[in-house]
């Protein structure tokens, strides 16, 4: 699967800031731009995890499919 991901300099600091901008708050940073990288593919990774949920008493799990 592929993601689009935007790197920007930080002038401050010298590292690099990355996000991909279809998953809010997937964010991350590196002191390289290939440290950058690696890292948000990690973080799309933990992003995309399933969270385990609570169900209350009679609710039901169904799934829907877009377009």
């Amino acid at each position: 699967m592929k993601w689009r991901v935007i790197l920007e300099p930080d002038p401050e600091t010298g590292e690099w800031a990355i996000w991909c901008p279809e998953l809010p708050g997937c964010v991350s940073a590196g002191e390289t731009q290939e440290e950058a990288l690696e890292n948000i593919r990690e973080a799309i990774e933990l992003y995309l995890e399933p969270d385990t949920i609570q169900l209350a008493p009679g609710a039901i799990t169904t799934e829907v499919t877009l377009g």
